[in-house]
C-alpha cells in the first residue's frame, strides 16, 4: 500500500462514522455497559441478545479496525486472548503447529502448557530461518515479524506461499508494526493477530486484542470460540481503544521517525555494544524488512556490556520509563532476560514514544556518558 493510500486510510478512519450519524447522534461511540438487552418475542429478530454474544461498543471499535485491516475483525480482552483464539481453533489433537522460537514467550508457554497435553505437537524455529524445513504436516504456522524482542524478520509472502501449498493456516502477529507499518493479509497471510494494548491504543491504560481475516470459515470459528469461551472485551476497554486508534497514524509516524534517528546515533555510540533495528541498512533484517514494511517500527534493541550497565542506562535517563510492554506514548525500556528471553544480560528492548526527538536524544546521550 502506497503512502497516499495509507494517508487516505488514516483520514477514512477518522470519518467513517459520519455517513451513519443522524441529527443529534453522538459523534463519539457510546459506552454500552449492559449484560442484557430488551428481548421480547423471537430473539433472532434482535440485533443484540446477550452481553456475552454482542455489544455495540465492541462493534464500534471493530468497524474502524476492519477498515484498517481491510478484513473482518473480532476483538478480544487482550492480545494473548486473540492469539489463544487462533491457537485453539486452528489446531486439533494429533496435529502440529509451528511457532517462532524467538517470538513472544507467552505464546510458546501457552501452547506447551495447554495445547501439548491435548495431543498437539509444538515445533519452533528462529524467525530469521522460518522458511527452513518447509511447512508440510502443519495445521497452523504462526509467525511474529519483527520478532519480539529480537527484531528478526521473516519473508511473509514466501512463508504464506509455502504454508498455503502445505495446507496450513498461516497467521502473523503484527503487534510491533500495526497495519500502518506492515500488511500481512495483503502479503498472503490467512490471519492477523494484534495486541491493541500496544500502539493501537497507545496510552498504556487498557488491555485489548484483535483477530483479522478475510476467510469467512475461519472467522466463523473465531466467533464461536469467543461466544462460548466468554473471552470478551469490556465495553469501556473497547471505547478506550477506539479513542486511541483515532491518533494511531500521527503517533506511529512520529515514533517510527524518532526510532530511526535514535538507531543511527546509538549504533555509532561507544557505550553501546550492538543495536538491532530493521531500518538500519547494516541490520541483517533490513533487506526483507524494506520489501514488506511501510515503516520500520518504533522498537529497537540495545546491547550493553553487562546487565548492570543496561540497568544504569535505563535508570539514568529521566525520559525512559522502566516498564514492560511497548507502543505507548512514553519511551520505555527493560532488560528482557528478566522474563526468560534468550538474550544477553545487557540486552535492552527500547520502545520509542512521542517525545521530541532531540530532547529525548539529549537525555539518552547524558545517560550513556554517565556509564563511564
Amino acid at each position: 500500500m502506497s503512502k497516499t493510500d495509507l494517508d487516505a486510510l488514516a483520514a477514512r478512519l477518522l470519518h467513517h462514522r459520519g455517513p451513519t450519524l443522524q441529527p443529534g447522534d453522538s459523534v463519539v461511540p457510546e459506552i454500552v455497559s449492559t449484560a442484557v438487552f430488551h428481548l421480547p418475542g423471537n430473539p433472532s429478530n434482535a440485533a443484540f441478545q446477550y452481553g456475552r454474544y454482542h455489544n455495540p461498543t465492541w462493534e464500534a471499535l471493530e468497524d474502524p479496525l476492519a477498515i484498517l485491516e481491510d478484513a473482518e475483525v473480532l476483538t478480544f480482552p487482550s492480545g494473548m486472548a486473540a492469539v489463544a483464539a487462533v491457537l485453539v481453533t486452528c489446531s486439533t489433537a494429533g496435529g502440529r503447529i509451528l511457532l517462532p522460537a524467538d517470538g513472544y514467550f507467552a505464546v510458546r508457554a501457552l501452547s506447551e502448557q495447554f495445547l501439548k497435553p491435548f495431543g498437539v505437537t509444538i515445533d519452533t524455529r528462529p524467525t530469521a530461518a522460518f522458511l527452513d524445513g518447509g511447512f508440510e504436516g502443519y495445521q497452523l504456522v504462526l509467525a511474529e515479524t519483527p520478532s519480539n524482542p529480537g527484531l528478526d524478520v521473516c519473508d511473509i509472502a514466501a512463508v504464506a506461499k509455502g504454508a498455503k501449498a502445505a495446507g496450513a493456516v498461516f497467521a502473523v502477529d503484527n503487534t510491533t508494526m500495526t497495519p500502518l507499518g506492515q500488511r500481512p493479509l495483503d502479503l498472503g497471510a490467512d490471519v492477523v493477530v494484534c495486541s491493541d494494548t500496544k500502539a493501537v491504543n497507545g496510552h498504556s491504560d487498557t488491555l485489548l486484542g484483535h483477530v483479522a481475516t478475510r476467510n469467512g470459515a475461519l472467522m466463523a470459528r473465531f466467533k464461536e470460540w469467543r461466544k462460548y469461551s466468554g473471552t470478551i472485551p469490556g465495553a469501556f476497554e473497547a471505547w478506550l481503544v477506539f479513542r486511541g486508534l483515532e491518533t494511531l497514524e500521527v503517533r506511529f509516524a512520529r515514533m517510527c521517525a524518532t526510532a530511526a534517528v535514535l538507531a543511527e546515533r546509538l549504533a555509532g555510540h561507544k557505550r553501546v555494544a550492538a543495536v538491532r533495528y530493521p531500518g538500519l541498512r547494516t541490520d541483517p533484517a533490513h533487506a526483507v524488512a524494506a520489501r514488506q514494511m511501510a515503516a520500520f517500527g518504533s522498537m529497537l534493541s540495545l546491547t550493553f556490556g553487562d546487565g548492570a550497565a543496561a540497568e544504569r542506562f535505563i535508570d539514568g535517563c529521566p525520559l525512559i520509563q522502566p516498564s514492560t510492554s511497548f507502543g505507548g506514548v512514553r519511551t520505555s525500556a527493560e532488560r528482557r532476560i528478566r522474563w526468560g528471553d534468550a538474550v544477553p544480560e545487557g540486552y535492552v528492548r527500547l520502545s520509542v514514544g512521542i517525545e521530541p526527538v532531540e530532547t529525548l536524544w539529549r537525555a539518552m546521550a547524558e545517560a550513556l556518558e554517565k556509564l563511564g
